[in-house]
């Protein structure tokens, strides 16, 4: 087991840490006495969270109210991490959307608003957060990419093709960003039992060909996906970068 104590008093940043991966993202970095700050759109949810991880751990997470499709406004957000936390030391690009759509149904305004909300904003976090990780020396940036078009999985052409990009810029911004000590990876979960997902798309059917599927049969939970996240985030991981790391209990 790697030593969590290595992310305590790390600054990190958690895009969509409100609800579901993203919020146990953010609980698992406050639990390891790090100084979380995150992003997302879904107020209510968010400042319940803060509440709830500030008791649970005696570290109460920096919540902004931010719609990252705004760059400006999320270019602002790790401004205001810099200044009231210190340089940030993770990045976490963690918010998607997943919704379905079908490919008849697709109009470029559409398509356009879709890469602005699972892909636009990981580059333009990267870039925003270079300049504080090279003051410090190092850094991690972790981007979310997806189970799903690796499968492949229909039903949401424009998500799938937004999270296939993702892994393009881990590789691309790890040569870029290497010779700072800055890693770059990608975390690929399988099928994550968030909220959204048991209530919108899980049915009984649909679990049982997900068991089926994998190797490992049992669910794979939020949790599961921090766990890594804290492993990459931290100097453990310190020669791990350009990568893809799964969390899928082996469906590819």
């Amino acid at each position: 087991m790697f030593d969590k104590s290595l992310l305590k008093d790390k600054v990190a940043i958690v895009t969509g840490g409100g609800t579901g991966i993203g919020a146990a993202i953010t609980r698992a970095f406050a639990g390891q006495k790090a100084n979380v700050a995150f992003v997302d759109i879904a107020e209510e949810a968010s400042r319940a969270l803060v509440a709830e991880v500030s008791d649970e751990t005696g570290m109460a997470p920096l919540f902004i109210l931010c719609d990252i499709r705004d760059i400006a406004a999320l270019q602002a957000a790790i401004e205001t991490v810099r200044r009231e936390l210190g340089d940030i030391a993770v990045l976490v690009n963690n918010a998607a959307n997943d919704e379905r759509h079908a490919v008849e149904d697709v109009t470029p305004v559409y398509w356009d608003e879709r890469m602005a909300v699972n892909l636009r904003p990981s580059f333009f976090t990267a870039q925003a957060v270079l300049p504080q990780m090279k003051r410090r020396g190092g850094g991690s940036i972790i981007n979310f990419g997806s189970l799903s078009w690796m499968i492949p999985q229909g039903g949401f052409p424009a998500y799938a093709t937004a999270k296939s990009a993702a892994h393009g810029l881990t590789r691309t911004l790890a040569r870029d960003f290497g010779p700072f000590n800055i890693r770059v990876n990608c975390v690929v979960p399988g099928w994550v039992m968030t909220e959204r997902q048991l209530k919108l798309w899980l049915t009984p059917e649909a679990d049982a060909e997900r068991a089926k599927a994998q190797c490992l049969p049992s669910r794979v939970m939020p949790e599961d996906i921090a766990e890594m996240v804290l492993f990459l985030a931290s100097d453990a991981a310190a020669k791990c970068t350009a990568q893809d790391f799964t969390v899928d209990g082996g469906w590819v």
